[in-house]
């Protein structure tokens, strides 16, 4: 049975390894018109019926890690496992017909040359299709339907996420045609990460720093911006402002491709959501494992750390929420995590604390810059 839904597979190519490629707004409306015809085939055969969907599973069963070659970057990648959407399934009714409706409008969308976001798209499918779309999440569960069915990624579908991220430090953006920003002389806020990855894909990057450094949090990229530690350490410093939306990861990413021998180190609070987002930045994930490999980077953990707590006065630390204990057992039955971070992660769970970067300022506001000056120095980092 998987075998004939493997073969009805739209664009399937490699049977181990699957993987969304970037396309032509005349090849995605291509691959859409040959869904399309596919589905009247069937649907006017001497036989007619209304045929599934075929998609690649987007599960942690149907997943594993792609080494890199030539390089030290790993992703998430999700085999050739499918699953269906069909019309009569009566829970599947509806995703079904939301799956059309999705790929109605980007046809429309490319059609024109636009590119929308996700948001922009919620609101348009409301007004035009109340009874079939009431949230947003129903929308990106369809977006990536329509990515897992046509193999293509979002961003050629004409449809980007809203960018949270910013940046800050030694680094000079270029924009063909456009004056250069120099991102060390822009305060705190730092620059806004466009959600346009063509816009991001056009920087001309340049920069003399020495590490890149991931932050989870806006208020400590703030106040690293604020204190100007990226010229205490060269660095370029980024924050996604919690966990990292595709724009952030592929700006990241970018950096990581044109400056290989910068180490990129990630500072997270030490809970089970805090590994989970440098993973995120690492290795990508499993809702997004077709696109995985265009945003992995080898990011390694600066802290905090288990080593760390010991500087962390015990009235800091807080207690294990169910959903950080839902969200360990969730790491720990991943494939990808590294024994390292195995370790760390059940020290969490054993001793059922929690720590976040702030508990720092206990030695004061400047602490932190030194703190992590000296882990850089020390190559403290795993």
């Amino acid at each position: 049975m998987e075998q004939d839904l493997l073969k009805s597979l739209l664009f399937f190519t490699d049977q181990r390894l699957c993987s969304a490629e970037i396309l032509a707004p005349c090849q995605v409306r291509a691959r859409i018109e040959v869904a399309v015809l596919n589905f009247l085939k069937t649907l006017t055969a001497p036989n007619p019926a209304v045929s599934n969907l075929a998609l690649i599973r987007r599960k942690s069963d149907n997943s594993g890690l792609r080494q890199g070659f030539l390089s030290e970057v790993s992703s998430l990648y999700l085999s050739h496992s499918v699953c269906t959407r069909s019309f009569m399934r009566e829970k599947d009714a509806k995703p079904f017909i939301r799956v059309w409706m999705v790929m109605a409008m980007c046809f429309r969308i490319v059609g024109e040359g636009k590119i929308v976001t996700q948001r922009e798209l919620f609101y348009k499918l409301l007004c035009d299709s109340p009874d079939y779309f009431t949230s947003q999440d129903q929308v990106n569960r369809a977006v990536q339907d329509v990515v897992a069915l046509l193999q293509c990624t979002r961003h050629s579908l004409g449809i980007m996420a809203a960018s949270k991220g910013a940046v800050v430090g030694r680094l000079l953006l270029e924009e063909p045609g456009e004056q250069t920003v120099d991102c060390s002389m822009l305060g705190q806020a730092g620059y806004a990460i466009t959600g346009d990855l063509y816009a991001l894909n056009r920087l001309v990057l340049n920069s003399d720093a020495r590490y890149i450094i991931i932050v989870e949090k806006d208020a400590i990229f703030q106040r690293l911006a604020e204190d100007q530690f990226f010229n205490q350490i060269p660095s370029i410093i980024i924050t996604a402002k919690g966990y990292p939306d595709i724009a952030t990861r592929f700006f990241v990413h970018r950096l990581n491709q044109t400056f290989p021998l910068l180490p990129i180190l990630g500072l997270v609070d030490w809970n089970p959501a805090g590994l989970a987002i440098l993973c995120t930045y690492k290795f990508g994930s499993v809702n997004m494992g077709l696109e995985s490999y265009r945003y992995a980077c080898n990011v390694r953990w600066l802290g905090l750390r288990a080593d760390d707590l010991k500087i962390i006065p015990q009235q800091a630390l807080t207690q294990l929420t169910p959903q950080d204990m839902k969200k360990a057992k969730s790491l720990m039955t991943s494939k990808v995590l590294p024994e390292s971070y195995r370790v760390e992660l059940a020290i969490m769970v054993e001793k059922g604390e929690r720590a976040e970067i702030e508990a720092l300022y206990y030695h004061g506001f400047d602490f932190l810059g030194k703190y992590i000056g000296k882990k850089i120095v020390q190559a403290d980092y795993i």
